[in-house]
């Protein structure tokens, strides 16, 4: 994530956690969770507003969160009740310490260069059988929109990064976004596994 993103976050930390601290993620977090069980860890890498952090806990999961936002950590660290680190994608280091990783809207501002990297980093951080949940916006190529960066992507471009850092690919789908208004903007979601019993090569 780059400097000038970390900034709008910081700068409209109020705005942003206001228009999606209720967005209704339910339909995405089911699917992810169907493959977890109950006391189980997971990590919200890029946690915005702790939304679904909180879903998380209540529903009986240990969650750690962190994002790249210092004013956004300290807003979710006071509505979830737990400590969100500020830290960016590409300074996760770790191995085998997450059941789940949930990566809601925040991939998408990593730039193609960095992605792969990034993929292999929360690989690594997921137990064996863990699973990655991710999402970005549908559509091809990067862009800035209103100081943030995004970078797009379509099925067959995340299939070929999730396979080529080593995830077993469960789902992709693609879903309407869920904030008032946005109806007619649509997500691309992803969810994939360490596999179980990895092939060393």
């Amino acid at each position: 994530m780059n400097n000038q993103t970390i900034q709008y976050y910081d700068e409209n930390a109020d705005a942003f956690i206001a228009g999606t601290e209720n967005a209704d993620m339910q339909e995405c977090r089911v699917r992810f969770l169907q493959y977890l069980k109950p006391g189980q860890k997971i990590l919200d890498a890029g946690c915005g507003s702790g939304r679904d952090v909180i879903a998380f806990r209540e529903a009986g999961y240990e969650a750690e969160a962190f994002d790249a936002s210092a004013e956004i950590c300290r807003i979710a660290s006071e509505k979830t009740g737990i400590d969100v680190k500020q830290l960016r994608f590409e300074k996760l280091d770790g191995t085998g310490e997450y059941d789940g990783i949930w990566a809601c809207a925040s991939l998408l501002h990593v730039k193609p260069a960095d992605l792969p990297d990034v993929l292999r980093r929360l690989y690594r951080l997921l137990k064996p059988g863990g699973i990655l949940y991710a999402s970005f916006k549908y559509g091809a190529g990067e862009r800035e929109k209103e100081g943030r960066y995004f970078n797009d992507l379509t099925e067959e471009p995340l299939r070929k990064l999730l396979s080529e850092t080593g995830f077993s690919i469960k789902e992709l789908f693609v879903t309407q976004d869920v904030r008032a208004g946005r109806s007619q903007e649509k997500w691309l979601n992803a969810i994939a596994g360490r596999p179980a019993h990895e092939i060393r090569k």
